[in-house]
């Protein structure tokens, strides 16, 4: 039996950890270096870094405030937010990022993935796409959920694994923040659709709605979530433990 992963997210804005709710009303959470290390000793798989405005603002991830998480972070680390271009892939794989997460960058150039799957291979390239209900279809929002693409979600993103994105991470616009409980229709349609490892963002509010994910949605591979983990309303090893105690495969 495949090993559920839980990983926190870090949205990362001016060098701080934010948190919002439906990707907006953003408030300060932290240190993103404070939470890694914190994280890293506390049970969690891996760790997501995104820097959340930076596509907004059309720039680059800082990489000093990468750098510095990084060397706190000894368990995968995947890192997004302003991913554009191979120099861009390049310059956070230096900064200690084990795989890179895009989004606005790819729908920009769809071939971003494909090339960077060439280069870097497929288990480094995340496809992360923020999704939203749009006249009962599934659609691709961009710019950190501000833009909607016009595009249908699971089309885009049964192009982007066939190109080689390695892992995709769903976010549902729809249930962030709002923590009543991950998006599962959304997830089961999307696990349907793909072969690769599908990561569940948007909508963590209690241990359960992690039970309610692994046992409706056996294809999902992994659970995200952010303030629940970051003030303290879920704890990771006492998580696992329940996770566990359910007959769910975690690793302890």
């Amino acid at each position: 039996m495949i090993t559920k992963r839980i990983i926190p997210c870090l949205d990362v804005r001016d060098g701080r950890v934010v948190k919002g709710v439906n990707f907006e009303g953003l408030r300060d959470v932290n240190s993103p270096v404070a939470l890694a290390e914190y994280y890293t000793e506390n049970g969690a798989d891996e760790l997501v870094f995104y820097d959340i405005t930076a596509s907004a603002e059309g720039r680059g991830l800082f990489t000093d405030i990468l750098r510095e998480t990084a060397s706190k972070v000894f368990i995968p680390l995947t890192v997004g937010g302003g991913i554009n271009t191979l120099d861009d892939f390049d310059r956070v794989l230096k900064c200690g990022a084990d795989k890179v997460s895009v989004n606005s960058g790819a729908i920009k150039n769809p071939a971003l993935i494909g090339e960077a799957a060439k280069r870097y291979g497929d288990q480094c390239v995340v496809l992360s796409v923020d999704i939203k209900r749009v006249d009962g279809e599934f659609r691709v929002f961009a710019r950190g959920g501000r833009d909607d693409t016009g595009m249908e979600a699971l089309g885009w993103i049964e192009r982007c694994v066939d190109a080689g994105a390695g892992e995709v991470v769903v976010n549902s616009i729809d249930t962030d923040g709002v923590k009543g409980g991950f998006d599962l229709e959304m997830l089961e349609a999307v696990c349907a659709r793909v072969s690769v490892p599908v990561v569940a963002s948007g909508g963590a509010g209690c241990a359960a709605d992690f039970i309610a994910l692994f046992e409706r949605v056996p294809r999902v591979s992994a659970a995200l979530a952010a303030s629940i983990f970051h003030f303290g309303e879920v704890r990771i090893p006492e998580l696992k433990q329940t996770l566990a105690g359910n007959g769910i495969n975690v690793r302890l």
